[in-house]
């Protein structure tokens, strides 16, 4: 027999039947869920205090990102990726983009932000992100025309490209 804290007494198989409960697994399974997903992509995330400097490259474990910032003439779509190296989803968006701008890069400028450093926060507040990773495109005249949360597969994110003209 166990006591419970308001000192009622409840035998094994009432305790077995309260969880038993389909209402109760199913809300357990969705803390248990929650638990592991948000603290690792929400942009309030606490920062490991290494903030890098610009134009230096940040390290992922096992993943050394550089900064995705093409510089020259001005192209077609800007594609600011808003996330995080520390972020699975976003390590994932990281080699992405460099397909993206190896493939594409004479007419794609891409920007990647680090939201959970003192400087990419900024960023996060100035496009509103809510979560991270987050794909902002702009126009040549840099108004935004599409916006992505999460992991975005290249073949979609091409698709978006080729709206405005990317061949």
């Amino acid at each position: 027999m166990a006591i419970l804290p308001n000192n009622k007494n409840f035998d094994a198989i009432e305790i077995k039947g309260m969880l038993n409960n389909k209402l109760c697994r199913i809300a357990a399974m969705t803390f248990i869920c929650l638990a592991m997903v948000l603290p690792g992509c929400s942009p309030t995330s606490p920062s490991s205090g290494i903030d890098p400097k610009p134009g230096q490259a940040n390290k992922a474990p096992e993943m050394e990102v550089t900064p995705m910032q093409s510089q020259g003439p001005v192209r077609k779509v800007t594609f600011i990726e808003l996330g995080s190296v520390r972020c699975i989803p976003c390590m994932k968006m990281q080699i992405i983009m460099r397909e993206i701008e190896r493939e594409y890069g004479d007419q794609v400028r891409i920007i990647f932000y680090d939201v959970w450093t003192d400087a990419g926060k900024p960023y996060a507040q100035q496009y509103r992100i809510r979560v991270i990773p987050t794909q902002v495109f702009l126009d040549r005249d840099g108004n935004e025309y599409f916006r992505h949360e999460g992991y975005f597969p290249k073949e979609d994110l091409i698709q978006v490209l080729r709206f405005k003209g990317i061949k």
